[in-house]
C-alpha cells in the first residue's frame, strides 16, 4: 500500500513537471507571434507614412496649381497691323436741283383764266402753263390798231394835199405858206403813224404777256394757283408755280462752322439717300462764303448724276472725308483707356519662364472714327492687343489666351 502510494507520488509529481515544461514552450510561442505582428505593424507604420508624404506632396502640387489658377485672367489677344484710316464729318442734307424756276408773269398780274398744267406733270421750256384774262388789253390792243388805222388815213390825205399844193407851187400858182404847212402837216402824220404803230406793238407785247410760259424744262413741283384766282408769281408767303429741273441734281448740306478749315472745294463726299436705296460719291463743288445765321454753318453742295429715283427734297446722308493717313496703326477705341498720366492699352507679353503676362503700354491717339482710332505712337505692327479681359488685369497680370471655338 505504502509503494502503491509512492508510485502515485511519483507519478503525479512526473505530471506535474511535464505540465510546467510544455507552459514554458507555449509562452515563448507566443512572444515571438506578438513581436511578428509588431514589425509586421511597423513595416506597415513605415509604408503609411511614405503614402501618406506622397499624397500630401500630391495635395500641395494641385493646392498650388490651383492658387496660381485663381491668378490668371483669361482674355482675348488680336495682332495690331497697319491699314489706311480715314476720317469722315457726318451730316445730314438733301437733294436739290442745279435750276429751279419760280413762274411768275411777263406783264401785270391778273385773273387766271386758263390752266394747261398739273403739279407732277413734266414741261417743257416754252411749254404755256396758264392763261390771264386778257380782255381790257385786248381792248387796248384794238384801240391803238384803230388809232393806227386812223392817222394812216390822215397821213394819205395829208399827202394828196401836200402834193398838190406843191404842183401849184410848180406852176407858181399859191403861196410858200401853204405848201410848207401842207408839207409840216405830212411830217407830223408820219411822226404819229411811227408812235401808233409802236403802241399797236406794246398792246400786242402786252397781249402776250397773258400766256405764261415755261422758262425751263422741267417737273412742276408746286402747283398752287386755280382758274379764277389771281396769278401774280412768287409771294412772300407762297410760292405759285415752282418748276424743277431734274437733270441737274445736287445735294445741299450745312456744315459746322469749326470744320470749315477741314474741308475745301474738290473734298470726297459720300451720299447715301435711303428713300431711293442709293449710294453715291461725288465732290464738293461749292461752299458758301457767309455763315447762315440761324443754322451756325457753311452750305456746301455736290453735283449728283441724274437717275429717276432721285427727287428734290429727298433726305441724304453724307460724310464728307476730312483726313487720312496710309498705313496707319489703327485699333478698336475701346481698348483704349486713361489714368492721370496718359493713355494707354494691354499688350501680351511673354516671360522667359513661358508664362504670359498683360503689359501696360502708354499709347498717342489720333483722330477717332466710329469704332476705331489712329495710333500715333506707342504700338508697332505685331503687336498683340488684349481686345477682351482687359478691364480687370492690371500691368503684369499672368494672363491665358481665349481659344477661339
Amino acid at each position: 500500500m505504502k509503494k502503491i502510494k509512492q508510485i502515485t507520488i511519483a507519478v503525479s509529481a512526473m505530471f506535474i513537471i511535464a505540465s510546467c515544461g510544455n507552459s514554458k514552450k507555449d509562452g515563448a510561442a507566443l512572444i515571438n507571434d506578438k513581436k511578428a505582428a509588431i514589425e509586421k505593424l511597423k513595416a506597415q507604420k513605415v509604408k503609411n507614412e511614405e503614402e501618406i508624404k506622397k499624397l500630401q506632396a500630391e495635395l500641395e502640387k494641385i493646392d498650388s496649381n490651383a492658387a496660381n489658377a485663381s491668378k490668371i485672367k483669361l482674355v482675348a489677344i488680336a495682332p495690331v497691323t497697319t491699314q489706311d484710316f480715314k476720317h469722315y464729318i457726318d451730316l445730314q442734307g438733301h437733294v436739290d436741283a442745279e435750276n429751279i424756276s419760280y413762274i411768275s408773269p411777263r406783264g401785270m398780274p391778273g385773273q387766271v383764266r386758263a390752266l394747261y398744267v398739273q403739279q407732277g406733270q413734266y414741261v417743257k421750256k416754252g411749254q404755256l402753263l396758264l392763261k390771264l384774262d386778257d380782255a381790257i388789253v385786248q381792248q387796248q390792243v384794238t384801240a391803238a390798231r384803230q388809232q393806227l388805222e386812223g392817222i394812216k388815213t390822215q397821213l394819205n390825205f395829208a399827202k394828196n394835199i401836200y402834193q398838190r399844193q406843191k404842183n401849184l407851187w410848180d406852176q407858181g400858182i399859191g403861196t410858200e405858206v401853204q405848201l410848207i404847212t401842207a408839207k409840216t402837216n405830212v411830217e407830223s402824220l408820219e411822226d404819229q403813224l411811227k408812235a401808233a404803230s409802236e403802241q399797236v406793238k406794246v398792246s400786242v407785247e402786252q397781249l402776250k404777256t397773258s400766256n405764261v410760259y415755261s422758262d425751263v424744262n422741267g417737273i412742276a413741283d408746286i402747283v398752287a394757283i386755280r382758274v379764277g384766282e389771281t396769278f401774280q408769281g412768287m409771294t412772300a408767303n407762297r410760292k405759285k408755280i415752282k418748276i424743277v429741273n431734274t437733270s441737274n441734281l445736287k445735294v445741299v448740306t450745312n456744315i459746322p462752322e469749326n470744320y470749315l478749315t477741314r474741308i475745301s472745294r474738290g473734298s470726297t463726299i459720300e451720299i447715301s439717300i435711303p428713300d431711293a436705296n442709293k449710294k453715291l460719291t461725288s465732290k464738293i463743288s461749292l461752299i458758301s462764303q457767309s455763315i447762315d445765321l440761324t443754322m451756325r454753318g457753311f452750305i456746301a453742295e455736290a453735283k449728283i448724276p441724274t437717275d429717276p429715283a432721285l427727287k428734290p427734297n429727298q433726305s441724304a446722308i453724307v460724310r464728307i472725308l476730312d483726313y487720312a493717313a496710309a498705313n496707319a496703326i489703327v485699333i478698336p477705341v475701346n481698348t483704349v483707356q486713361s489714368d492721370e498720366s496718359s493713355k494707354y492699352v494691354y499688350v501680351l507679353s511673354a516671360l522667359s519662364n513661358g508664362n504670359k503676362v498683360a503689359k501696360k503700354q502708354p499709347v498717342v491717339i489720333g483722330e477717332v472714327y466710329g469704332s476705331n482710332v489712329e495710333i500715333k505712337s506707342g504700338l508697332k505692327s505685331g503687336d498683340q492687343l488684349i481686345t477682351e479681359g482687359y478691364q480687370n488685369i492690371y500691368d503684369g497680370q499672368l494672363i491665358s489666351i481665349e481659344v477661339a471655338k
